[in-house]
């Protein structure tokens, strides 16, 4: 699903180049979850960009699907972007004045989808989160976990080949980031290829596959022997107390 060959990326300010990726070989089959790790500098941010069509690389090849991206032009990216990538950040990015069902919408509205099949779809989107009963509310009415899930059914609704995750658990706590991680290990079982940026060692533990980024270079790239189940753990954690 997606292929890279001597990515490197330079930034530069002024006189002075920053190199950010150096040459860096990757290679994900479809449907397989990665969780990728390093240090702030390291190039996570700057290799998702690119994996997500965000940016460009200063040389090397980026395939996606087995098309060559790494020189598309401006439009041809922003249509990639809507049809084959889903994009969850720690933010979540939604927009605050509008409900769930609306803001999952939203990438429909760009795809030209009539107006009745979006908000089908997006409903549906909203139930594979656990999130129908909360369709009709805006954002600022919900938790950080209900947000997050919002986000997800918006990064899937128009069925994309891949979802990048930009550390999508780091504003929440243990229980929410664990209910999270279920979401994200049942797309893994329904097929879609998954990249997720975390710091957290024990959120990368439940993917399959955990690369390590460093000083713009791999690290290491190592399966995971037994990755961590997060429906089991969610179970084993103390309920809520809702009493107040």
């Amino acid at each position: 699903m997606i292929k890279v060959r001597k990515l490197t990326k330079i930034y530069r300010m002024g006189k002075v180049e920053v190199p950010a990726l150096r040459e860096v070989d990757l290679d994900i089959p479809k449907g397989q979850f990665v969780a990728i790790m390093g240090p702030s500098g390291s190039g996570k941010s700057t290799l998702m960009n690119i994996l997500g069509c965000l940016d460009r690389p200063t040389s090397g090849e980026y395939y996606l699907d087995g098309d060559d991206v790494s020189k598309k032009s401006d439009n041809q990216l922003a249509e990639i972007r809507n049809q084959c990538i889903g994009f969850i950040f720690q933010s979540y990015n939604l927009l605050s004045r509008i409900d769930a069902t609306s803001n999952v919408e939203l990438p429909l509205i760009y795809r030209g989808v009539p107006p009745r099949e979006r908000r089908d779809r997006a409903i549906k989107a909203l139930e594979a989160v656990g999130l129908a009963r909360r369709a009709g509310h805006k954002p600022n009415e919900m938790s950080g976990g209900e947000q997050q899930r919002v986000a997800i059914a918006r990064a899937i609704v128009g069925g994309p080949k891949v979802i990048l995750a930009d550390e999508p658990t780091g504003n929440l706590d243990s229980r929410s980031g664990e209910e999270i991680m279920v979401i994200f290990q049942e797309l893994h079982r329904q097929g879609i290829t998954i990249v997720l940026v975390t710091h957290d060692p024990d959120i990368a533990r439940h993917s399959e596959r955990i690369i390590s980024l460093k000083d713009g270079r791999i690290l290491s790239d190592e399966m995971v022997q037994d990755p961590l189940d997060a429906r089991e753990l969610l179970a084993a954690m103390p309920q809520p107390d809702v009493s107040a």
